[in-house]
């Protein structure tokens, strides 16, 4: 487990009102002492239940809402029949 200073709980809000959250913790690559080893993890999918936990608990929380144009579909063309 973490500390509240080695995690984040993310909570990304699209317009469509879908909401997805996430864990991101930082880790290191060689040793907590040598700074340049330290990166954040890839985001992990996490349930709501535990996200409002965590921000009731003291952890880092963070709201992002995306703005993204809906994406455009695009029709392929038909294929002829092999008759």
């Amino acid at each position: 487990m973490h500390t509240k200073q080695t995690v984040r709980y993310i909570c990304e809000i699209y317009s469509s009102g879908n909401e997805y959250f996430y864990k991101r913790e930082l880790i290191t690559h060689d040793s907590w002492d040598n700074i340049d080893s330290l990166s954040w993890s890839a985001l992990r999918p996490i349930s709501k239940s535990t996200f409002m936990k965590r921000k009731k608990e003291g952890y880092k929380t963070e709201i992002e809402r995306v703005d993204r144009p809906p994406a455009k579909v695009i029709a392929f063309p038909a294929i002829p029949s092999r008759d």
